[in-house]
């Protein structure tokens, strides 16, 4: 016998208890995001100093902080790996307890073992149709990272290849580095 739940408002679904684990809003309903293994989080960890060094002073660099977004005309509230927002969307004195109220410039989703990279694909292509300018699908297995933005074909950094981009100035990554 299946229970059918109700569906979640975006205030409905912020009302929700604050706990450990990491929630995102989805068609509707509250969906318990994936806990992170050992490269998932090496990984997030050192994209998160690699980036806070370079945007610390630009904007915010955040992990696992939520988004609210719309997708296919519902509220979207997804959950990141990473995000960066700067300080020209978002004011460097923003300090509300609340998802992200903008699109950030950059979205980050680590490749976990059991996700499809399809998968991942298609959320990254919901990202971009909601606002975010790039997001990034970081594979720790494969030691890659695909860059995907709006009207492009994703790019696929490996290593011995350096991600830059016209709008994180100065930003030079050396997939080295992240893994």
């Amino acid at each position: 016998m299946t229970i059918a739940t109700p569906l979640l408002s975006l205030e409905a679904f912020l009302a929700l208890p604050e706990t450990d684990v990491a929630w995102e809003l989805i068609d509707g309903r509250a969906v318990r995001k994936m806990s992170p293994r050992f490269r998932h989080s090496r990984t997030q960890k050192r994209l998160l100093f690699l980036l806070e060094t370079w945007g610390g002073d630009r904007g915010f660099v955040q992990p696992e902080w939520g988004i609210a977004l719309r997708r296919q005309g519902k509220d979207w509230v997804p959950v990141p790996d990473l995000l960066y927002v700067s300080f020209n969307r978002l004011s460097e004195q923003w300090d509300e307890n609340v998802p992200c109220p903008v699109p950030p410039e950059l979205a980050i989703e680590i490749v976990s073992p059991g996700q499809s990279f399809g998968a991942i694909a298609e959320k990254a292509t919901a990202y971009l149709n909601a606002g975010v300018l790039r997001v990034w699908v970081v594979d720790p297995q494969d030691r890659s990272i695909t860059v995907f933005s709006l009207n492009t074909m994703p790019i696929v950094y490996r290593p011995g290849e350096i991600v830059t981009d016209p709008i994180f100035p100065e930003l030079s990554l050396k997939i080295e580095d992240v893994f």
